[in-house]
């Protein structure tokens, strides 16, 4: 693949793998499979299953090669079909263009090739299209080619059903196979189509698809991808910001103006990003959905004035090209001096110059568009559905990452002037909807709001970029010899170590030649070597016509060398990064055969690569934090890339904390008013809705004259500060309430606050997670304090204070096993 695959692209690849083993072992006319697979929208399932297609025909270690595989891509549109050929296209390193075939109406033929990728939509698969006809000089219908290509390679002819909730239908209905894409399932023997032996469908949700499998003869095999785990990846914009009047407004003109004013605020912002990053410019396009005509007018919406409107919102003419249109029914326009183009939906996110996109309701299928972050709705309160389904199209992200330097790009952008309240309401519940719209933070803009740093607080940030965090479950684990090639190839490319790529790839030459002496000194590499270049065979002989047969001994032969590279390659794999040409390489003055075979047995070796990662392990700690300093001033992207590869472990580890220029906040109505948060809104103040212990706890630290600042540290976000602790052996990452900061004459000193309702099961185990953040990064800090609000000696309640950097407070709670002994310790500190 030319992209790398997120953690929970890479896990879904795995079931893949999985599924696609055992339907294929078992598929056949009579014993159909079928593999449900459940990828909510946005999650890149296109790209997913461009590398399972990889992996069919070129094999990995749990799927052997089908290089003769023929996979047939069934949707409901062409411009779907065309999309899905491109994304495949730009998309792998391994499968050819020669080998992507849209199925015309002209083709014909007894029964598909393999080692291809066909499409079809079916809309061309009609009774009365030429494709499921013969005669005329055509030979075979359609139905006839699959059914011939399904009884001839049963387990190597996928069908791909894309969307596969599109057109199916349970019950009754679904044993009469009544649609096109229900025949797939259930075979149409009125035109000669048999139910497909190997069937993949693919939906945002799975559930009418799991209907008609029911009634369908194929064994079922399901992958499924939580919402949760898409909406972490970053392949996802955070938030949905809707903008409405307080009533229903007929100053449709005005918010055009503000959101096109948002739109070139959106420009600017994505401009100074890219260039502070080095990033390809990203150009956000304003998308302004306007309302039908008639008969005499192609729509009721004043283009004219809309295009005015605009240009006067950001100050400029609009540039040649800088806006188009995607309405069936018309072709270029002239409007208000302007040529606005038309323009197919599926093209407009490659057509870099495009800014501003005018259309009907013809942009919610077939299109995905990451530059749309801005959208304008002429059209009444009651296309509340629509609309959602549209803005669904509209969340991804433009650089398949999040953004953790400025929140606001991060957004999306919903102008609704003829939506009250209520109908807001009806919007975001339509957009909880997974089937149609991909996960995340819905509301209006009195609520979602975007902070930003306080001014005069840089040296504030300085201190806190000194400090440590962790990020618990944040990266899928991968073996600690991948991470450290990962680091050292990182490290020279990124100008950071010249050399560590080469120094490390000959250390791991020389752990696995150490490795493989351990092996030889231990007296069985010779059997092992034997297992490996040798196959035994043994001798029937059958006589009198099969009536008495009898074993003649067996024999032993030489495995070729095409068997050898085979195991080679798949040794490779398993070592990962091209370790075994390292090692072959390394040894060259020696019999190639020899030096294959004995990779083979190493990597065979459990001990010994258990061993190597330990290694590893060790290694890249020691250059990561080598190099942590260096790492941290990389661009966003880059740091990124080594955080992950940081966090790819089993056991938590520390990264340093970065805080960004701004972050999304959420407030109601109900909100209060703080003085000295760290982030601000635009008109200087910070709003929150705390819990009754948070405010007391806060309004204490408020009233302390060397406060300088403060920091809700809300849980879960990209940026929040985070410390892990165990519970019933899992670990968990827990977040503390506030990060206070205090000046101490010309020095900043840090406290972490966590108020905690002693009523929690948990308790316990997380004072132990905050002694052992303090026993390790407690230098970096004044206070680390648990804190509870309990029954005073001279009555009332009071809030009491644990200090884990207190070093008697923490080797008591070190040694706690329950609730009980955290009890007893505050109860002595109240006394």
């Amino acid at each position: 693949m030319k992209v790398p695959l997120f953690d929970f692209q890479e896990a879904a690849l795995d079931q893949l793998h999985d599924k696609v083993s055992a339907a294929r072992r078992y598929a056949s006319s009579d014993n159909p499979q079928a593999i449900a697979f459940s990828a909510p929208t946005g999650s890149g399932k296109t790209i997913m299953l461009t590398a399972l297609f990889e992996d069919i025909f070129f094999g990995v270690t749990d799927l052997p090669a089908q290089p003769n595989a023929i996979i047939l891509w069934i949707s409901d549109m062409p411009e779907l079909n065309e999309q899905t050929r491109m994304k495949i296209e730009g998309k792998s390193d391994k499968i050819r263009v020669r080998q992507l075939i849209t199925i015309d109406s002209g083709y014909d033929a007894e029964e598909l090739e393999g080692g291809y990728i066909y499409f079809i939509n079916t809309q061309k698969l009609g009774s009365d299209k030429l494709l499921t006809k013969t005669g005329d000089g055509r030979r075979s219908s359609i139905w006839t080619t699959l059914t011939n290509t399904a009884r001839l390679a049963p387990n190597r002819f996928y069908v791909v059903i894309d969307e596969a909730h599109r057109g199916m239908s349970g019950g009754r209905a679904a044993l009469q196979a009544q649609t096109i894409m229900q025949r797939f399932l259930l075979g149409f023997p009125e035109d000669g189509l048999i139910s497909m032996p190997l069937v993949i469908g693919v939906s945002a949700t799975p559930r009418r698809f799991l209907n008609l499998v029911e009634h369908a003869p194929h064994t079922l095999h399901k992958v499924n991808i939580p919402a949760e785990d898409v909406r972490k990846s970053g392949l996802l914009k955070d938030r949905i910001v809707i903008h409405h009047p307080e009533n229903p407004s007929v100053a449709e003109m005005s918010l055009l103006q503000v959101a096109a004013k948002r739109w070139q605020g959106m420009r600017d912002r994505w401009k100074a990003y890219c260039e502070q990053e080095s990033e390809q410019t990203v150009s956000p396009i304003l998308v302004v959905q306007i309302e039908n005509g008639n008969a005499r007018q192609l729509t009721r919406t004043d283009l004219e004035s809309a295009v005015k409107v605009i240009e006067s919102a950001i100050g400029r003419e609009l540039g040649y090209g800088e806006a188009a249109h995607a309405m069936h029914d018309t072709g270029d326009l002239e409007v208000a001096g302007r040529r606005i183009r038309k323009v197919d939906a599926s093209r407009i996110e490659e057509s870099g110059s495009i800014g501003i996109v005018f259309f009907k309701t013809s942009l919610s299928t077939g299109w995905d568009c990451p530059r749309a972050e801005v959208m304008m709705s002429f059209r009444p309160a009651q296309d509340h559905t629509y609309i959602a389904q549209l803005l669904g199209r509209m969340v991804r992200t433009p650089l398949a990452r999040r953004v953790e330097r400025d929140a606001a790009l991060n957004d999306v952008h919903l102008f609704l002037p003829y939506f009250n309240a209520e109908a807001v309401d009806a919007v975001v519940e339509d957009l909880k909807n997974v089937e149609d719209v991909p996960p995340a933070e819905t509301g209006s803009s009195r609520e979602l709001v975007t902070l930003a740093r306080r001014s005069g607080m840089e040296a504030i940030f300085d201190r806190l970029a000194e400090l440590t965090t962790y990020r618990v479950n944040a990266a899928r684990r991968q073996s600690s010899m991948r991470r450290l090639m990962g680091l050292a190839r990182g490290l020279t490319m990124d100008d950071i170590d010249d050399e560590a790529w080469g120094r490390t790839k000959k250390k791991f030459v020389s752990w696995l030649d150490e490795a493989l002496a351990r092996i030889k000194a231990n007296g069985d590499f010779a059997a092992k070597l034997e297992a490996v270049v040798g196959v035994g065979l043994q001798t029937i002989v059958v006589e009198d016509g099969g009536s008495r047969k009898s074993k003649e001994g067996g024999y032993r032969v030489v495995v070729s060398g095409e068997d050898i590279d085979t195991q080679f390659a798949d040794a490779g794999r398993r070592l990962g990064n091209g370790l075994h040409m390292e090692f072959w390489q390394a040894h060259a003055e020696r019999e190639s055969y020899d030096v294959k075979a004995e990779l083979i047995v190493l990597a065979q070796d459990s001990t010994a690569l258990d061993e190597i990662e330990v290694l590893s392990e060790t290694e890249f700690d020691g250059l990561y934090d080598q190099h942590r300093r260096e790492i941290g001033k990389l661009r966003e992207q880059r740091r990124l890339h080594y955080e992950k590869l940081r966090l790819a472990t089993a056991t938590p580890k520390d990264i340093a904390w970065f805080l960004p220029d701004t972050i999304d906040s959420r407030r109601d109505s109900r909100a209060q008013t703080f003085d000295n948060h760290l982030y601000v809104e635009a008109d200087g103040t910070f709003r929150a809705s705390l819990g009754s212990w948070e405010r007391g706890v806060l309004e204490e630290e408020l009233k302390k004259k060397d406060l300088v600042g403060w920091l809700r540290n809300v849980d879960r976000k990209p940026w929040s500060f985070e410390i892990p602790y165990s519970t019933g052996g899992t670990i968990k990452p827990m977040f503390p309430d506030f990060v206070v900061v205090r000046k101490l004459e010309t020095e900043h000193l840090i406290d972490i606050l966590e108020p905690h309702d002693p009523s929690l099961g948990d308790n316990f185990e997380k004072a132990i997670g905050l002694a052992r953040f303090a026993e390790k990064h407690g230098h970096l800090f004044d206070r680390i304090e648990l804190i509870r609000k309990q029954a005073a000696p001279a009555g009332g309640r009071k809030f009491y204070r644990l200090n884990f950097n207190r070093e008697p407070v923490r080797k008591v709670v070190l040694l706690m096993t329950t609730n009980a002994q955290l009890d007893a310790l505050f109860d002595q500190e109240a006394s």
